[in-house]
């Protein structure tokens, strides 16, 4: 952790000395205010107290963008979703899939394990929600990929998967009209992570690449019961 810089972050407490977190990574070109807005939205008034954690992606030249250079978590180099496609840069994969476990070392340092930690992610931020979550060996609370994609082969997720991994719950939601990242492409990569062993609550709405309140309902509803379930277990 200390050779790798923490990500500049927003942070938001739904109460004092919280005990739960979700860090939520943005979508290609965004950057951390992009999802603060969701918190109340999100959030119900029987949940403990919880640290939302938005972190800005570094700044990098995106090959889909003209070369522009602007906040990504890796660069895109194909706009194909094809197995055999070069789509997702590896190493800025690699990259920014170790600054988010730098990130979740923080939260623990800071009193919240892992297992009391979400990550989220929407587009591309979710792809590397995906991508770093199967890699877990030690879980998380949840993972959450909203109108995203796992950024592998079947064959490298096969390789990659920790067998630890599997028991975080997932949430995955996509846009049935979504022009960025194909319905299927999700809808492919929630099958595989089913396959792999992933309990994978999976939902689709009529949107495009978009958020929707009756997703951020889906969600809310989701996260409530798994908090209600650590709360049974740690009371029994």
């Amino acid at each position: 952790m200390d050779a790798i810089d923490l990500l500049e972050t927003i942070e938001e407490d739904t109460g004092p000395d919280p005990q739960w977190s979700v860090l939520w990574l943005h979508g290609l070109g965004a950057d951390g205010h992009d999802f603060a807005p969701i918190v109340p939205e999100l959030v119900r008034r029987d949940w403990p107290a919880v640290r939302f954690v938005f972190p800005h992606a570094p700044v990098r030249v995106v090959t889909i963008n003209a070369g522009m250079r602007m906040r990504a978590w890796y660069d895109i180099r194909d706009l194909s979703f094809a197995a055999n496609a070069d789509r997702a840069d590896a190493a800025g994969m690699a990259a920014s899939i170790a600054q988010v476990g730098a990130l979740l070392d923080r939260e623990h340092a800071r009193g919240v394990p892992a297992s009391r930690t979400f990550l989220a992610g929407f587009s591309q931020g979710g792809a590397v929600t995906l991508a770093a979550g199967l890699r877990r060996g030690e879980p998380l609370a949840g993972l959450i990929a909203l109108s995203a994609y796992l950024p592998m082969t079947q064959q490298a997720a096969t390789a990659a998967v920790h067998e630890a991994a599997t028991s975080q719950p997932l949430f995955m939601a996509h846009g049935t009209q979504d022009p960025v990242v194909p319905f299927t492409a999700g809808e492919q990569s929630a099958q595989l992570l089913q396959h792999l062993g992933f309990n994978v609550d999976w939902h689709g709405y009529p949107m495009p690449h978009a958020v929707s309140p009756e997703e951020i309902r889906d969600l809310g509803d989701w996260m409530g019961r798994l908090f209600s379930k650590r709360v049974s277990s740690a009371n029994d």
